[in-house]
C-alpha cells in the first residue's frame, strides 16, 4: 500500500504505556472542539468490548465502534468528554489497520480534524501532524525508533500539563506545529 497523505490528521505515539498520548489528545480536542474534531484509538489488543460501543464493522482481524459513553475512564470516553464531535475505536491486526482507518473515514465528515492515538498508523498515512510522546521511565519504554524519525514534534507529559498553550493549530484542513 502506497502511504497516503491525510493532512486533516493528526497521530500521536508514545515511547510507552501513561507516557501522556490520552492526556495530549483531549488537550488538543479541547483546543480545537469548535471544528468538530473526530477522536480516533487504534489498538492491536482484542479485549472484551465495554458498554457504550456502537458497532460499525466487525470482521476477522478488524472491530471499528463508534463510542457513546462519555463518562468511563476509557480513552475513547474521555476524548468524547474533552469535546470531540465523535469518537472511534478500532481493534484491528497490523494488516487490517489500513482498512479499519478508511472505514472511520468514511464515517466522518470530509475534512474534519482528526486526533488519532496510534503509532502504527504513521506506517500507512502521512499526517499533518505526527507527535510522539516521550515518557522517561526506562522501565516502561516501547520500541517506536523507526517511527521517531518522522516525527513533527515530541513531548514529555510534564511539558504539556497544566496551562501550557500547546504549539498546534489547524486550518485550512491541515494540523501544522506552531
Amino acid at each position: 500500500m502506497q502511504i497516503m497523505k491525510v493532512p486533516n490528521l493528526l497521530i500521536i505515539a508514545g515511547t510507552g504505556n501513561k507516557a501522556g498520548k490520552t492526556t495530549l489528545a483531549c488537550r488538543i480536542i479541547e483546543k480545537f472542539r469548535d471544528r468538530g474534531v473526530v477522536a480516533v484509538k487504534i489498538t492491536p489488543h482484542f479485549h472484551e468490548n465495554t458498554p457504550g460501543l456502537e458497532p460499525v464493522i466487525e470482521k476477522p482481524g478488524l472491530s471499528v465502534y463508534r463510542e457513546k459513553n462519555r463518562s468511563t475512564s476509557k480513552d475513547t470516553s474521555r476524548m468524547l468528554a474533552a469535546g470531540a464531535a465523535s469518537a472511534f475505536f478500532a481493534k484491528v491486526t497490523d494488516d487490517t489497520l489500513p482498512e479499519a482507518f478508511l472505514e472511520i473515514l468514511k464515517q466522518m465528515p470530509e475534512g474534519a480534524p482528526v486526533v488519532c492515538e496510534s503509532p502504527a498508523l504513521r506506517y500507512y498515512f502521512d499526517p499533518g501532524l505526527f507527535i510522539v510522546m516521550k515518557t522517561l521511565h526506562a522501565d516502561n519504554q516501547k520500541d517506536i525508533g523507526e517511527l521517531l524519525k518522522f516525527s513533527h514534534k515530541e513531548f514529555t507529559l510534564n511539558e504539556i500539563s497544566g496551562n501550557t498553550e500547546l504549539p498546534v493549530g489547524f486550518s485550512y484542513g491541515t494540523w501544522y506545529s506552531l
